[in-house]
């Protein structure tokens, strides 16, 4: 379905973060459970209760252990984020997330030794298991990167980098 936009698909903000995408369903719920304490963490620091920040730490490092992700607690993680398999994910601490974003497993997010800076990813960002997305790169919104693809240029709103070295092509949407 295509929405209003070019490129935007329907029922997905790239704008206003779907809070309900990141609440714990269940007590075993990790990836969400995760992302709850690096909310957490960073709300007690902007208060200065250092305390609290300390359980959301303690919070932090079990969930990481659990899920096998390296997210740091000061990563800038826009509203919705979706891991649906946290595994293996790796985000650089500097990386900025748009809201309503979708990382499956095996992700990375950082940078390289030959080029400096982090990506950037827009709102409404797919990125498929085992994607790598490194140096100053930036997704636009509704921008989708395949499985197993290694971006290394800039991917535009509602299109789609596939491939090693990623190729961008339109966004196929079902049903337009």
């Amino acid at each position: 379905m295509q929405g209003d936009g070019p490129g935007e698909v329907a029922g997905v903000s790239a704008d206003v973060p779907d809070w309900s995408r990141e609440e714990p369903r269940r007590f075993w719920d990790p990836s969400r459970r995760l992302l709850r304490s690096i909310r957490r963490y960073q709300a007690a620091r902007a208060r200065g209760a250092g305390i609290a920040a300390r359980w959301w730490v303690l919070q932090h490092r079990f969930w990481s252990v659990i899920t096998g992700a390296e997210i740091p607690l000061t990563v800038r993680i826009g509203g919705g984020l979706l891991l649906p398999h946290p595994n293996g994910v790796v985000i650089h601490p500097e990386v900025e997330i748009g809201p309503n974003c979708l990382i499956f497993q095996q992700v990375t997010l950082g940078n390289t030794d030959h080029r400096a800076g982090v990506p950037r990813l827009a709102g409404h960002v797919d990125i498929g298991a085992g994607a790598r997305v490194l140096g100053p790169v930036t997704l636009g919104p509704h921008a989708a990167v395949g499985a197993n693809a290694v971006v290394l240029k800039d991917v535009p709103g509602g299109h789609v980098a596939m491939g090693i070295p990623a190729r961008i092509r339109p966004r196929r949407i079902e049903g337009a």
